[in-house]
């Protein structure tokens, strides 16, 4: 019999307590529940775990040492396991060639689709190009003048690996004596054996002549070059090289296309690849406004900042510097902004003529000679190049920005990849549209019946694509959209649409809170979605807070019912309708009303005090006017891809930044920023990991570490034994345990097995040695402290305030369920934000503070968000303002302001919907958000 639930005894990854659950396959199963519950542990850590393990265990030893492998999960056992796939958020490539269409794989059918039935143009004519035949061939060659020395070559190899040693013997059977290999003439007898692992060009010598006026031998000898070359002749003629292809060539110039091949147009292969940027669109340039920020400065004052710490000091390549603008009576005391235009350029290029130039000679001694004296421009872009420090290019780097490439302009390839058209495009236009514009253009092309005929598969794989893409609400993206640019939703939902084009059926799907980042308006795309894969017989479990996600799913399981020690329970299982009156359940509660986030009685107004920028003009923001409230909570929403991120991050945020002194932060584009004189200080709190080691915890990020080591380093048993606050680091010799060098755990390579991770025997896993250990604080040593978790400390700490204070602001954002010593590797997005959140409340409140927050309810249940709201009020309440990117109705409504982008994503919006209390943007018909909003605030009146 068929089994058609799947059936998990016994579950205690993480804080899971001995789970057993039931739920069904085939159906869309929601894992919900407070944050720290334990859902993650019960979803991935053991559902898909276990699902992956297997799999990998199907495999040979062979395969499993090039995939790596996955521990067994601590569960009793699961039955009715699909193989399972992960979407997770974790996924984001930062590959700067990684972009949305080579992540969906949709750039690799455009670039069959123009191999196959594209026509190349030339680029200067803007004329059809055609291909050259021989006498065409044997007429520019007949250019030269007579007596030059001709040799006809046959490219047969162009950039492919190998030895090609059967290559060479075959040649020398045929009569062929001379080859050029990788650039250099030689006898093929001679030729030394190539690196297997490095692309080479191989072409063969067919014939050498001397010019003269018999076509006969030449036309001859270049037909025997296009047939070993499937198409290409090159001929020497003195130091000129001419290629030919009978393939396509412009009948007006010299341009020449190759045989059209997939590889021409990747950005990533030298053939299709812009030589300039290689295949990056992008270039490292010095950025004049890093360089020099405050153009009102001399370069005595510290305007040329490369210089500012070395004016004073007797420094070689300083003096050099001065000794050109003495040269040129270039004043150093001068403002840069009153520099003529000339003198910039000697400050910036260099000398024209050579100068008395100061270096060191082998001996240590100074010597001088005449030479041209490099510009600051040129020498920190040479010494980022030519620098083996990482400590150095970090400094040079600080001064340069990417520049779009002057050659391609942004396009990545060459000048032959971009002279090829479909229906009257090249392939970089195609990527420049939006898949909502894609999808347009693809239902008016006008191609022949023949290139149809070809094309018909590969455009309705593309079609396919674009059209899942637009089904989980990504219509608003470009294709060359860099993936290292996509928020953590978008880049999940890239892989979402990805899985539905597969058309797998009878698989596990564990996806994390893919509404993450998903305007309210474009949800049920969302769920249809998920419907679909459902649909195809795939069992999907989702980790989910969304309601609208949560009624329209067939299952529900919630886990709790509080967090941490709290947790790891089932508290109900079933669907929506047989668990909302369970009011044992918060999620229950919060979906059947019972509990809910209550809007403020009254919004505040601020201090009367704005942040405005004028001419915001970032991305697809459309030179827009935006005034913050100062003293106020702002959140600034509307759909995906609206310009939210564009408006926030990249101008206010690092426009604030910048004005307030962190220099080396460059602005998106914007006129003017009015108003930064109100603010002391601006706080960024992103889901950035909190440290990147198992060695940072919440302990340490938040300073309270160092007071419990005070504390610890006051016992009487530390000061009888001598030992100071350093002996109770486990980062530090002393007191730490150095057979596992104060890590706990000791991981051992199995080789074709998983690495396995034993508590280390020295220490039992306590990270200290015994003498550190034998030094207690009210009974317990510091390993005991960092054990606990921050519930259990603030009451352990209570009579300390100074490490109470620290400890309560952690429990006060809802981490009170995480252990001091928790590894931030651990710690999830929303999680470490919360932690940077609980760092920053310490401080002592300035009224003149601005925190900058992108989406902070990400990973939270609605009884985390009011917990956070809260917390948010309080900054606010401190006369402090924050300012937040958010799609969650509960923070908007709570809103005392609400900036509204849109109307649609990406071309379609960046314009500015309105602003104001959130009762105002409900009154507008045209935004999404008031939409939205409308019944949530009339049902509160009531």
């Amino acid at each position: 019999m068929e089994q058609n639930t799947i059936r998990i005894k016994g579950a205690r990854e993480n804080n899971l307590k001995n789970v057993d659950l039931v739920i069904p396959r085939d159906q869309i199963v929601i894992m919900t529940g407070v944050s720290g519950s334990g859902k993650t542990s019960l979803a991935f850590d053991t559902i898909y775990a276990e699902g992956q393990r297997r799999y990998m265990e199907s495999l040979s030893a062979y395969a499993r040492q090039f995939l790596g492998n996955s521990e067994k999960p601590d569960v009793d056992s699961i039955e009715g396991l699909s193989p399972a796939i992960s979407i997770d958020q974790k996924t984001t490539s930062n590959n700067p060639r990684s972009t949305v269409g080579t992540a969906t794989e949709i750039y690799d059918y455009l670039r069959l689709l123009y191999a196959r039935i594209g026509v190349p143009y030339c680029p200067v004519h803007n004329e059809p190009i055609t291909s050259q035949t021989i006498k065409q061939m044997v007429d520019k060659v007949m250019e030269t003048e007579n007596g030059t020395r001709l040799q006809i070559l046959s490219p047969i190899v162009r950039g492919k690996k190998g030895t090609h040693k059967d290559l060479f013997e075959k040649l020398m059977k045929e009569g062929y004596v001379r080859a050029r290999v990788d650039g250099e003439l030689t006898l093929i007898e001679e030729v030394k054996d190539l690196e297997k692992n490095k692309k080479h060009d191989i072409d063969v010598v067919v014939d050498r002549i001397i010019k003269g006026e018999d076509r006969g031998r030449l036309h001859d000898s270049l037909e025997t070059a296009v047939k070993l070359s499937d198409g290409l002749a090159l001929v020497l003629a003195g130091k000129d090289e001419m290629l030919f292809s009978s393939n396509y060539s412009c009948k007006y110039c010299d341009f020449v296309v190759p045989k059209l091949e997939p590889r021409l147009f990747s950005f990533n292969a030298p053939f299709g690849s812009c030589p300039e940027c290689k295949g990056l669109g992008v270039t490292q340039k010095v950025d004049l406004s890093l360089l020099m920020p405050d153009k009102s400065l001399s370069i005595m004052q510290g305007g040329i900042v490369y210089y500012k710490n070395i004016l004073k000091k007797d420094n070689l390549e300083w003096q050099n510097y001065k000794a050109m603008l003495d040269y040129y009576n270039i004043d150093p005391n001068k403002p840069l902004k009153d520099m003529t235009k000339k003198e910039m350029n000697y400050l910036l290029y260099g000398s024209d003529v050579p100068i008395a130039y100061k270096i060191y000679s082998k001996s240590g001694m100074v010597t001088q000679k005449n030479q041209y004296i490099e510009g600051i421009v040129n020498l920190i872009e040479r010494r980022y190049m030519e620098t083996t420090s990482s400590f150095s290019r970090e400094w040079y780097a600080s001064f340069m920005g990417e520049d779009v490439c002057p050659v391609c302009h942004g396009s990545r390839l060459n000048e032959i990849a971009l002279s090829v058209r479909v229906n009257g495009i090249n392939i970089y236009e195609w990527t420049q549209m939006s898949i909502k514009q894609a999808l347009i253009f693809m239902d008016n092309m006008e191609l022949s019946k023949t290139q149809m005929s070809i094309a018909k598969l590969i455009l309705a794989e593309i079609k396919n694509r674009l059209s899942f893409l637009s089904d989980v609400g990504l219509n608003y993206l470009t294709l060359d959209r860099l993936a290292g640019t996509l928020s953590g939703g978008e880049a999940q939902r890239i892989r979402l649409a990805t899985q539905i084009g597969s058309q797998l059926t009878g698989v596990l799907y564990v996806l994390d809170e893919p509404s993450i980042g998903l305007h309210q308006r474009d949800n049920e795309r969302l769920i249809n979605s998920l419907k679909k894969m459902r649909d195809l017989g795939n069992t999907l479990v989702v980790v989910e807070h969304d309601e609208e996600t949560m009624r329209q799913s067939d299952y529900i399981v919630d886990i709790g019912p509080g967090a941490g020690v709290h947790g790891g329970q089932v508290v109900a299982a079933g669907t929506y309708d047989e668990i909302i009156n369970n009011e044992g359940s918060i999620t229950a509660n919060y979906l059947s009303g019972r509990l809910s986030i209550p809007i403020p009685n009254e919004r505040k107004k601020g201090n009367g005090k704005f942040i405005e920028i004028k001419g915001a003009a970032e991305n697809n923001l459309k030179n827009i006017n935006v005034k913050f409230p100062l003293g106020t909570l702002a959140v600034v929403t509307g759909v995906s891809g609206s310009g939210k991120s564009s408006l926030v991050n990249e101008i206010l945020s690092k426009g604030v930044s910048q004005a307030l002194g962190r220099v080396r932060m460059k602005p998106g584009k914007f006129k003017t920023i009015k108003g930064i004189e109100n603010i002391d200080k601006i706080i960024n709190i992103s889901q950035d990991p909190i440290g990147r080691t198992p060695r940072s915890n919440p302990a340490t990020y938040t300073g309270v570490f160092d007071d419990i080591r005070d504390l610890f380093a006051q016992t009487p048993d530390a000061k009888m034994r001598g030992y100071e606050k350093g002996r109770f680091s486990f980062n530090v010799r002393g007191g730490r345990c150095e057979a596992c060098q104060g890590d706990g755990i000791i991981r051992i390579s199995m080789h074709f097995l998983p690495d396995v991770y034993v508590e280390c025997e020295e220490c039992g896993g306590k990270r200290y040695n015994e003498e550190t250990l034998e030094v207690k604080y009210k009974g317990k040593n510091i390993h005991d402290v960092l054990e606990m978790d921050v519930e259990e400390a603030v009451e352990f700490f209570k009579n300390v305030h100074k490490v109470k204070h620290k400890l309560q602001t952690l429990a006060d954002v809802g981490l009170g369920y995480v252990k001091l010593g928790q590894s931030a590797t651990t710690l999830s997005g929303g999680e470490a934000q919360r932690v940077k959140l609980a760092s920053e409340l310490q401080r002592k409140a300035t009224g003149k503070t601005l925190f900058v927050l992108d989406e902070p309810t990400t990973g939270l249940h609605s009884s985390d968000v009011n917990t956070l709201l809260k917390v948010l009020q309080r900054i606010v309440n401190n006369g402090d303002t924050v300012v937040v990117i958010e799609h969650n109705l509960d923070v908007i409504k709570c809103a005392d302001y609400i900036i509204d982008i849109g109307p649609e994503g990406g071309d379609e919006g960046g314009q500015l919907m309105g602003a104001g209390t959130p009762e105002k943007i409900a009154a507008i018909e045209e935004s999404y958000t008031g939409q939205y909003l409308k019944p949530i605030l009339e049902e509160n009146k009531k």
